[in-house]
């Protein structure tokens, strides 16, 4: 199979664990580009948060949000935002349970609290400033993602009760709540329609729980060797570790570097 478009997951994936690209990461994705791969980033990031990473490897398009929000070389082509209602009933049981949440649009992001301990620890583990506080963020702007400050035991009236939404847990006090049927691989799906690719031709590199979807989704799915271990089953490869240049690794046993 020859493959077309590259997409790469950011944390843990490109980034390392000092939260930087390692060397050999960059000499692959060019190699990759020079070769005429088409290059893209797949993360839960938002596009503000993900910039710094994708200016450093010259990449414009990315699928963000986890899907909801996808762009092409800096054009909008796809985008999926919560309803307002469902916002406002899910922060209002948020509210009554004294769990905090955190509003992202695709300009900015705002928590309903103020220097609240778990919201700060969470934008710490990704090397990001925690949010400002803004009352009824989701008011303003359409919102593309939410985080819901829970942890696990407390996280079951949320599912059960707000099926309309889709959940991920990427850190032990948070949840990323994201529009229905949110998934890394919906937004993938409308960029490869938009290339006229088919999924085939996709190859995917992921580490996370949020990238299950992704890696399944795909021709060829990579998972990192630090992925959680509930996602190396679905990979169809698994690669180093990020911190054993695992991207140079896995693109070159796929002959595309």
């Amino acid at each position: 199979m020859a493959y077309k478009i590259v997409f790469f997951d950011i944390d843990g994936t490109l980034l390392n664990t000092r939260h930087v690209i390692p060397s050999a990461t960059i000499e692959a994705v060019r190699r990759l580009r020079k070769n005429g791969v088409q290059i893209a980033i797949a993360t839960g990031r938002s596009p503000y948060h993900l910039m710094p990473i994708a200016k450093e490897l010259q990449i414009d398009t990315f699928v963000s949000f986890n899907g909801s929000y996808v762009v092409s070389q800096g054009r909008v082509v796809h985008h999926t935002p919560f309803e307002i209602q469902t916002l406002e009933k899910l922060e209002a049981m948020a509210n009554r349970n004294h769990h905090p949440m955190v509003f992202l649009s695709a300009e900015g992001c705002f928590a309903n609290v103020s220097d609240h301990p778990h919201v700060i620890e969470s934008f710490d583990s990704l090397r990001l400033p925690a949010p400002q506080k803004r009352d009824r963020y989701w008011e303003e702007a359409p919102i593309y993602q939410a985080f819901l400050y829970c942890n696990t035991q407390e996280e079951a009236p949320y599912v059960g009760g707000f099926r309309e939404v889709s959940y991920v847990r990427w850190h032990k006090y948070t949840l990323d709540v994201l529009p229905p049927q949110g998934s890394k691989a919906r937004g993938i799906e409308a960029l490869l329609s938009h290339f006229g690719y088919s999924p085939d031709e996709a190859v995917a590199f992921g580490d996370g729980l949020n990238d299950k979807e992704m890696l399944s989704y795909v021709g060829m799915g990579v998972a990192m060797g630090n992925a959680h271990e509930e996602l190396k089953p679905l990979a169809n490869r698994i690669t180093r570790h990020v911190d054993e240049d695992g991207i140079h690794f896995g693109l070159a046993q796929l002959g595309l570097i």
